[in-house]
């Protein structure tokens, strides 16, 4: 009997069940950690307040692993591409990290990832994505990809939270677009 097969199945489950993020603890309704980072918008350093952002509209707050690996590249050009149909919506868009923060500046402002068009905060020791429940389970000391709408009154109203970065821009869109017309409907 050969006992390959079943290693091997082991460890596709295994590798399965490490790449998968935690189910975010924090819920709809929920009220949202505020907090100040240190960030960067097209390579100029400046503190994030996420209650000043909020004084603004609401605020779409999605967590990343790291700067320059390749899901985190492909998540922030979504991103970059997508700012405008935030804005439209009146919300904002803030990555946040807590991997390769050094090379935050540079991520920033390069056209292929972020092209400046919406800033990135650095989470040293991923303190801010454990508030949020954003830790990457396999790798403690970086955030997992998880996506978060925050409604001007500090209240979650959404959350995404998976590895493919592919879903996320689509995921808060929908959700950033329903506050409007919840808002709409509202007497």
């Amino acid at each position: 009997m050969n006992p390959l097969p079943k290693l091997a199945a082991c460890g596709v489950a295994l590798s399965i069940l490490l790449a998968a993020p935690a189910l975010a603890a924090l819920k709809p309704g929920d009220k949202a950690p505020t907090f100040t980072a240190p960030a960067y918008l097209a390579g100029n350093p400046f503190t994030y307040d996420l209650a000043t952002a909020l004084e603004s509209g609401p605020v779409v707050l999605y967590f990343f692993p790291a700067a320059h690996t390749p899901g985190c590249n492909l998540e922030a050009h979504l991103f970059s591409e997508a700012v405008d149909e935030f804005a439209s919506h009146g919300a904002s868009v803030i990555g946040i990290t807590a991997g390769n923060t050094d090379e935050l500046a540079e991520f920033s402002a390069e056209t292929e990832h972020c092209g400046g068009k919406f800033p990135v905060a650095a989470d040293q020791g991923a303190k801010i994505a454990a508030q949020y429940d954003a830790v990457l389970e396999q790798k403690p000391e970086w955030s997992s990809r998880t996506s978060y709408v925050i409604t001007t009154d500090g209240r979650i109203a959404a959350v995404h939270s998976e590895m493919n970065p592919n879903q996320h821009v689509r995921a808060m869109l929908d959700a950033v677009a329903a506050l409007g017309e919840r808002s709409a409907q509202s007497p």
